[in-house]
């Protein structure tokens, strides 16, 4: 058989094998794929959507910003709660109903005591001048001015409806350094009023002379750097704070004040704790 015979050959017997094989190959390749289109759509579907999270783009450039300063009880009307019936467990006697008019009764009968304490015990035809009525702008026990301002030692205070242990607590006060104003006194009681008009008596062993002020109004306060409305500001008070008075002249809108670590300027308008045209030093 000759070279071009035997080559010949060869090829026509490779031809339908190579066919086949590309047949072959081309079927696999068509199944293969539908399988994985297959296996895809159902890791598609089996598997949970993860969402990715963009990263924040709104964080706001890092500023100078003015402090703010809150009351720590959410303002003033959080610095005192009413007595629980057990805060009165041990008071004796007839319990003198807890209403302002009891505390004004309790004033009324401190006032009388007083009043019968100074007078004489008996007149006769040489019986002594009467000695001069208790002068209302004084103190009875300490001959300070009244009314005056001073401040709660304690964390918490009691506040009585008369000038005496035996007399049931009313209010307990929560907040040291409270400004409170006192309008009388009977031997080591004071009846002090706060903010809110609020009256009853409190031991004097559970006050302080220091100076303090309360922020009023609904509206954030400006502690400026000096008296002057333009002037940068320190800090933002917001109502209820509670700062101590540094300074105050005569006449002045202005009161040099601490808040914490700030200090700065206040108008006087703007707070509780002093009276009208008060100087105060320090």
């Amino acid at each position: 058989m000759s070279g071009d015979c035997m080559h010949s050959r060869l090829m026509s017997f490779d031809l339908p094998v190579l066919k086949r094989s590309a047949r072959d190959v081309l079927l696999a390749a068509f199944y293969a794929g539908s399988v994985l289109g297959v296996g895809d759509a159902a890791y598609a579907q089996g598997s949970p959507a993860v969402k990715h999270t963009p990263p924040s783009h709104h964080h706001k450039a890092t500023t100078h910003k003015t402090p703010v300063v809150s009351p720590p009880h959410h303002g003033a009307s959080g610095d005192k709660v009413k007595a629980s019936p057990s805060a009165n467990a041990h008071a004796t006697g007839k319990h003198v109903p807890k209403t302002a008019a009891a505390a004004a009764a309790g004033a009324a009968t401190a006032g009388a005591a007083a009043a019968t304490a100074a007078a004489p015990a008996a007149e006769d035809k040489n019986a002594k001048p009467k000695p001069t009525p208790p002068d209302p702008h004084k103190g009875s026990a300490t001959g300070l001015p009244i009314p005056r301002f001073a401040a709660l030692r304690a964390d918490e205070v009691n506040m009585r409806v008369g000038p005496d242990t035996r007399y049931p607590i009313e209010w307990v006060y929560k907040r040291r350094e409270l400004p409170v104003e006192i309008v009388r006194e009977f031997q080591v009681w004071r009846l002090v009023q706060d903010q809110e008009g609020v009256k009853g008596w409190v031991h004097q062993a559970t006050l302080t002379g220091r100076r303090t002020f309360l922020t009023l109004g609904q509206n954030p306060v400006t502690l400026r750097r000096r008296a002057d409305d333009e002037s940068s500001a320190v800090a933002i008070l917001k109502p209820g704070v509670v700062g101590r008075i540094q300074d105050c002249e005569a006449k002045s809108e202005w009161c040099q004040v601490q808040v914490k670590s700030y200090r700065g300027y206040l108008r006087r308008s703007t707070m509780w704790g002093l009276l009208p045209d008060e100087v105060i030093t320090h």
